[in-house]
């Protein structure tokens, strides 16, 4: 047999339980404290009643009157009446100094002596309290009845003529009036039981209230307990931080409402910065800006920064209204750089292809020449092209006999050549091997001057002429590289759009155009390097790279 575990309620009905509880506590507690309250201030009420109505009747002329004469009940007992009636006491009681009723609401109590207190009000003093009569327990007032106004002064301020016994001699009666407890009970309880009916109704608009709020926390927490979310809170801040790919989440406008490590670092972001920033105030690049603010999506679109290349991919998030984008963030600078070495393999490969043909023509030439028996010719043929292809490499060595830049011009030669430009290395180049610094790495060179001199080829390719010229040397401060062409030159009004991702002047090739100049100056901006384009003197575009050696280096000049 097994036994089932009850699942923990969910934070919803967590909250309404507590909720619920709190205002019941509450409304109790008010009830409770009423209650007592309630009923002390209508004992209170009742003395302040009971008094009232006593010195009324004790000040009342015909009351002094009454007493004069032989029966002073006949005349006070129906007033007493009366005035119980019209003030809503339980009893008036007025007797004689000593204490000998003349008037009672039980006629059978009259002649009989006051059951309470009178030695303070035969002192000529007013006074109320509890006390257990003929009629239960009440609260009543006792006070004198002065023989006049003139006397009642004299009494009240001294006693000076009060007697042995210490009576005044100025009263000639007493009156006490009062309410029974059980009257003040159920007052108390007329208004307990409004006042519960009020609480009731508190907590059961309270409950409603705490039912509907808390059924809108449910749809907004799926039902989830308190463990659950905890639980979902971790999980979702472990892959957060976890995943190395950038992360962002914009809300509906465009302001960043999450960003993972990734992201920051991708983006340049501090650790106390972006949430709650605009997309428009994180300094990005105008047109990885102006993806982020898209509102379409956007599919593996390449953008680069400062420092880096992104694959930028972004999906707005509706659920009948905007709410918001989500952004993924890929780092593919290695991968790019990785292309960009690709792309010069390849053409290094092609090169190589395209000399093999070539060599291959020459050879059959020298077979044919020595079939016809024309075997001078054929060494004489020989001899030439090998001289000027070993004149072609020695140039290339003796201006740059840095390996990596070396190998890419003598490659970036044979494939301008195949396109019917002429390549070549300036003069005034000078390049020792080991003069650069590890803080050069040649992948960056070859990314530099590689998308350079292919930018070059392409401008000058179909010109009059059609020439790449290409400058390196060292001075004790930074490397310069520039590369000239022949081509239409660049436009005074794009020296900076140029560089710009995307920016082209020749028609989209299946991958895409403009991205080798930006890679350029990403480069160049990452060793904290200048690039400038300038028009050549014999006429098209120069670009001017120059980058700080960090390591002072003796030799070189143009």
């Amino acid at each position: 047999m097994h036994l089932r575990v009850p699942r923990p309620r969910s934070l919803a009905g967590q909250l309404f339980g507590m909720q619920a509880v709190l205002i019941a506590v509450v409304v109790a507690g008010y009830a409770l404290f009423s209650y007592f309250s309630d009923e002390r201030q209508a004992e209170d009420a009742a003395r302040r009643q009971a008094m009232a109505v006593a010195r009324s009747v004790a000040d009342s002329p015909s009351v002094r009157e009454a007493i004069g004469t032989g029966d002073p009940s006949a005349t006070l007992q129906p007033y007493a009446l009366k005035v119980m009636k019209d003030t809503e006491v339980d009893f008036i009681t007025i007797m004689n100094p000593k204490g000998i009723r003349w008037t009672h609401p039980d006629r059978t109590q009259i002649g009989q002596k006051f059951l309470g207190h009178i030695e303070r009000a035969l002192r000529g003093q007013s006074f109320t309290e509890k006390y257990t009569g003929t009629l239960g327990e009440s609260v009543r007032a006792v006070t004198p009845i002065w023989a006049s106004d003139a006397a009642e002064a004299a009494g009240v301020e001294a006693g000076t003529k009060a007697g042995a016994d210490g009576a005044d001699d100025r009263i000639i009666g007493l009156v006490s009036a009062g309410i029974k407890i059980e009257v003040i009970s159920k007052r108390v309880q007329e208004q307990v039981t409004a006042l519960l009916g009020v609480a009731g109704g508190a907590l059961a608009l309270g409950a409603i209230g705490t039912y509907v709020i808390n059924a809108r926390l449910r749809r907004h927490t799926h039902g989830m307990n308190a463990g659950e979310l905890s639980a979902m809170h971790d999980y979702h801040q472990a892959a957060l931080h976890a995943v190395r790919e950038g992360l962002l989440m914009l809300d509906g406008q465009y302001r960043v409402a999450l960003i993972n490590d990734g992201a920051r670092e991708l983006l340049g972001v501090g650790p106390s910065g972006a949430v709650g920033d605009s997309v428009a105030g994180l300094g990005l690049p105008a047109p990885l800006t102006g993806a982020l603010l898209a509102s379409e999506p956007r599919v593996d679109e390449v953008h680069l920064t400062a420092d880096r290349v992104l694959v930028v991919n972004t999906s707005p998030v509706s659920g009948g209204e905007r709410r918001g984008t989500v952004v993924t963030l890929r780092d593919v600078t290695e991968l790019q750089s990785l292309m960009g070495e690709l792309n010069s393999e390849r053409g290094f490969t092609q090169a190589l292809r395209s000399q093999a043909h070539e060599a291959a023509n020459r050879l059959h030439t020298v077979v044919s020449l020595i079939e016809l028996n024309r075997a001078d010719e054929a060494v004489e043929f020989a001899t030439a092209e090998l001289e000027l292809a070993q004149a072609l490499t020695d140039q290339v060595v003796a201006a740059v006999s840095e390996p990596v830049l070396a190998a890419l011009l003598l490659g970036k030669t044979a494939q301008a050549n195949e396109r019917g430009v002429e390549l070549e290395v300036s003069p005034s180049s000078r390049l020792d091997d080991g003069v650069l610094p590890t803080s050069l790495p040649a992948r960056d060179l070859v990314t530099i001057l590689g998308n350079l001199i292919d930018n070059a080829v392409d401008a000058a390719q179909g010109s009059v002429g059609a020439r790449v010229a290409v400058t390196a040397y060292t001075t004790d401060a930074e490397l310069v590289l520039s590369v000239s062409d022949t081509g239409t030159g660049v436009d005074p009004g794009d020296t900076e759009k140029v560089f710009e991702r995307g920016f082209t002047t020749k028609p989209s090739g299946p991958g895409g155009r403009g991205l080798g100049l930006a890679l350029v100056r990403q480069a160049v901006h990452r060793h904290d390097g200048t690039l400038s384009v300038s028009a050549a003197e014999g006429g098209g575009a120069e670009f001017v790279v120059r980058l700080p050696l960090r390591v002072p280096v003796s030799g070189g000049g143009a």
